[in-house]
């Protein structure tokens, strides 16, 4: 018999598992499902030597694009978390590394005075350079 892999299973007893938590396991699993989906129809269509067969994969990828990102704004529009980090790094601009940087020192958008927003500035400042 095959191990059952972390997506297809619960952790837990799930008798003690919330509801929310059940659906939200359900969402990052399919999730994770379209997204597998998406890599693979395009590497179907980048090694795809038909060109009408091409279109019809990139057209299959495409559509799973949509349906990943419906589970994502699920996800955003359900669980703070995801929402304030969705909100934080998505649209953002400069080097992603540098999004949560710029979040947490109360510069640019989201500097922790927008609701739903992470940060760990207690918006007194920065005490650099002061002795």
């Amino acid at each position: 018999m095959f191990p059952v892999m972390s997506s297809e299973s619960y952790h837990e007893p799930i008798e003690l598992l919330s509801e929310d938590t059940k659906n939200t396991h359900r969402a990052i699993v399919s999730l994770k499902e379209e997204l597998e989906a998406i890599d693979w129809y395009q590497q179907r269509a980048e090694a795809c030597t038909d060109g009408e067969l091409r279109s019809v994969l990139i057209h299959n990828k495409n559509e799973e694009v949509e349906h990943a990102m419906m589970t994502l704004e699920w996800l955003r529009r359900t669980n703070p978390v995801f929402g304030a980090n969705i909100d934080t790094y998505l649209k953002s601009s400069g080097p992603i590394t540098e999004v949560e940087k710029q979040t947490t020192s109360g510069a640019g958008a989201g500097s922790g005075g927008e609701a739903g927003t992470p940060s760990t500035s207690l918006g007194i400042g920065s005490l650099k350079g002061t002795k």
